[in-house]
């Protein structure tokens, strides 16, 4: 397919350059989309540090009634697929395809354990009434009331971009397939490294905010 060619006044050509070969938009661009996420969850952080200041025994207790070790397993998660995502976006740019899918396709079952074991975290949680709005939560201090809140809505939200991240990972492996991703194109494989590496990097701070603070 013959490129179309751009001219300058004093006569020299250059090829054109769609967007699917501007990776410097692009890369730019999911930068943009990252700060927006790093300033929603910064608001949320900034809330948690104003509150833990002003009920930090209440926020101390209320933590210890968390499940450590379960937090700590999904951490652990975290981290491994932080790396086969990785590795995956490596693999890919040396050209080796087939593991580079397969390490995507690894990435996205340990997403989805991730999502699993958080799920029965809640679970557990709202069988004995540790929910928003619940009356056993209502008829708890404030600053309980208040950790539990930031701790469903920060969690919640966190496990939302898990579900994006699984979303996004799918449709890795789909142009992988296809070839919309391979070897000499990475923009889009990179791109959504980069946003699961942000995903591991908001629970590396979640977890210890909530789950340590009362060990």
């Amino acid at each position: 397919m013959k490129k179309e060619m751009a001219y300058d006044i004093q006569g020299n050509s250059y090829p054109v350059a769609d967007y699917n070969d501007d990776y410097d938009g692009e890369k730019f661009g999911f930068w943009i989309f990252l700060l927006t996420e790093m300033m929603m969850f910064g608001v949320l952080f900034l809330l948690f540090a104003i509150n833990f200041y002003r009920h930090s025994e209440l926020f101390g207790i209320s933590s210890g009634n968390l499940n450590v070790w379960l937090g700590g397993v999904n951490t652990v998660i975290l981290l491994l697929s932080t790396y086969t995502m990785g590795l995956a976006s490596l693999m890919m740019r040396q050209g080796k395809v087939r593991v580079s899918a397969y390490l995507v396709g690894t990435t996205v079952v340990m997403a989805i354990l991730f999502l699993s074991i958080k799920a029965f975290e809640w679970s557990v949680d709202i069988h004995h009434g540790i929910y928003p709005g619940s009356s056993i939560l209502d008829a708890k201090d404030k600053g309980e009331i208040l950790f539990f809140g930031l701790y469903f809505v920060m969690t919640g939200l966190h496990g939302l971009h898990v579900i994006v991240g699984i979303a996004l990972m799918s449709w890795v492996l789909l142009l992988i397939r296809s070839g919309g991703v391979r070897p000499e194109h990475t923009i889009v494989m990179k791109n959504v490294t980069l946003y699961w590496d942000f995903v591991h990097l908001i629970w590396i701070i979640l977890f210890p905010i909530f789950y340590m603070i009362g060990v």
